[in-house]
């Protein structure tokens, strides 16, 4: 089975909006957990819009299936992490004024910088992952760093206009998969994925993991965090 990451920073989002104390991701994470989830997805930005210090440390102690490290490629993060020691550190490109991450990482046009942190991190016990679009070029430059997968950035398929935008979108992750497990590495698949377009998804080849923040939080609202981890888990099962 497909394993499924809830990414709780949205929760946090709500959260830091009035300042309150609830409702906490922590909390969040615990519930998620109960419902079925594989791994508990976090973003510790530099600026901390959502996601902060106190959570990762906390997260670190309570989560009990994986916890996932989102974290921008910088000697503050890599030094976070090092410490907290999450399972898995997923390198993703960081912009102060966007709104969520935008497109996946430049691991081609910064193939040593990215090999020194993989191994920074890789030394410290932590399986990491990189999230990059899905394109040979970057494909290959990831399978230098000594990384152990990669995480297909699925935006513009979940965002596709018309179905042959959808296909060719698609068609786009499909080719990155198959090379991306020819050359060793996992795959992983994440961005604007839904209820809706998952199922298609589920069958891109050799994927292993998807991590899926937003549109489980927005379900949440309307029927409960646990009911819809399950519905997404569900989509999962019927792939097999």
């Amino acid at each position: 089975m497909i394993e499924l990451g809830v990414n709780v920073d949205h929760v946090a989002t709500i959260r830091e909006a009035r300042k309150d104390p609830e409702p906490d991701p922590v909390t969040a994470a615990a519930l998620c957990e109960v419902a079925g989830a594989h791994q508990i997805t976090v973003h510790l930005r530099g600026d901390r819009r959502h996601i902060q210090d106190r959570d990762l440390e906390i997260l670190r102690r309570t989560v009990k299936s994986k916890l996932n490290l989102e974290m921008a490629a910088t000697d503050e993060m890599v030094g976070i992490a090092t410490g907290i020691k999450p399972d898995q550190a997923t390198l993703v490109p960081e912009k102060r004024e966007e709104i969520t991450t935008e497109g996946g990482l430049d691991i081609a046009g910064q193939v040593e910088h990215i090999t020194a942190t993989v191994a920074k991190l890789k030394q410290a016990g932590i399986h990491v992952s990189l999230f990059i679009d899905p394109d040979e070029e970057q494909v290959r430059a990831s399978a230098e760093t000594g990384a152990d997968c990669v995480e297909l950035h699925t935006g513009q398929y979940a965002n596709a206009a018309t179905q042959q935008e959808m296909d060719a979108e698609f068609e786009k992750l499909r080719v990155a998969a198959e090379l991306t497990h020819s050359l060793g590495l996992g795959v992983n698949a994440g961005h604007g994925l839904t209820y809706l377009n998952l199922p298609r998804m589920t069958t891109l080849p050799h994927l292993h993991e998807v991590n899926i923040g937003h549109n489980i939080v927005a379900r949440a609202v309307l029927v409960g965090l646990e009911r819809a981890v399950k519905e997404m888990l569900h989509i999962l099962e019927l792939a097999g």
